[in-house]
């Protein structure tokens, strides 16, 4: 990581679940190493004017390597004179990896299913990874505070274990879930990104419309189509939001909405009429997102095979999307 080092902002691009895990990041850069982050759409980021800084470190995310939006967008950033460029990638002998200088492979295996799950948490992962090596080299990182890091990371491992455990809970809000034709997901803060995660991957695979909103926005819409058939699934970990998120949680309560809750311990969040929780297993601070995005995949997953949809090859989906 030592080629990121002297970059002082960073513009990741990226299609859909790629451009969630960017914008988790941006939480992360911003807030543990203090780089300002913009996050792109692939598909957008050429056909609008924007402002170029050869400063800039141009971060694609990519699963194939090969998509023709993100690669398009990684040269479009290049024709603008940001050639300082590093790619996140699963494929080590992918086009992108080619055209980056730098290259992060997530070395997430093969990934069969065209809704992509491994792949989103190796890239978090790796941003993550990221975030650490420019804290350090821009002197916000304390060895301390590195090594607590660090140690939380090798840690993930037994930590993502004990939340797959929680799977026969999962399975139990997924038969409920298959009998709705709509849904709505709220998170705040780096949440957020991950309650959108989690919508696409039901939209993906179980057709069944959803929606993710930042919980804050909940009177600004998405409380209209709140009642007893929009189930409201919320992600609540134990952080300096929660109180907050608590309060949208009971305007939910409130319109009849019935709630599916993935609580970390100490929240106070408990079972209830209307109200279900999975407690998940350990409050996991910075790294959280990577843990909570695990049941909300199994849940679209449990619930795809509830509906009898096809799981790996879900309808007018292409694995890799080589054309505009």
């Amino acid at each position: 990581m030592a080629g990121v080092q002297r970059h002082r902002q960073r513009l990741d691009l990226g299609l859909r679940h790629r451009y969630y895990s960017g914008c988790t990041a941006k939480y992360w850069l911003e807030g543990i190493a203090g780089i300002p982050c913009n996050v792109e759409v692939a598909s957008e980021y050429r056909y609008r004017t924007s402002v170029p800084n050869p400063k800039t470190l141009v971060v694609t995310i990519s699963q194939s390597g090969e998509t023709a939006d993100t690669l398009a967008a990684l040269r479009h950033a290049q024709s603008l004179g940001m050639t300082n460029t590093l790619t996140i990638c699963n494929v080590a002998t992918s086009a992108m990896v080619r055209e980056c200088k730098l290259a992060y492979i997530t070395r997430a295996g093969v990934e069969i299913g065209v809704a992509s799950t491994k792949a989103f948490t190796t890239q978090l992962a790796g941003l993550f990874l990221l975030t650490l090596a420019l804290a350090q080299s821009k002197g916000k990182l304390t060895e301390d505070k590195e090594q607590q890091y660090l140690t939380a990371m090798r840690h993930l491992p037994v930590a993502l274990q004990a939340v797959l455990a929680l799977e026969p809970q999962v399975v139990s809000w997924a038969e409920n879930f298959a009998k709705h034709h709509n849904a709505l997901f709220l998170g705040r803060g780096m949440h957020y990104p991950i309650a959108m995660e989690g919508a696409l991957k039901l939209k993906e695979i179980t057709y069944i419309h959803a929606e993710a909103y930042p919980a804050g926005e909940l009177k600004h819409g998405p409380l209209a189509l709140v009642d007893s058939a929009m189930p409201v699934v919320t992600v609540a970990p134990n952080d300096e939001l929660l109180e907050k998120l608590k309060s949208n949680m009971q305007e939910v309560r409130a319109r009849g909405g019935v709630l599916y809750v993935l609580a970390d311990a100490k929240t106070n969040i408990d079972n209830a009429e209307g109200m279900h929780v999975i407690r998940m297993p350990e409050n996991y601070g910075a790294l959280s997102p990577i843990l909570h995005v695990v049941p909300l995949q199994l849940l679209a997953y449990h619930t795809a095979v509830a509906r009898g949809t096809d799981v790996d090859k879900p309808r007018n989906l292409a694995k890799s999307v080589t054309v505009e």
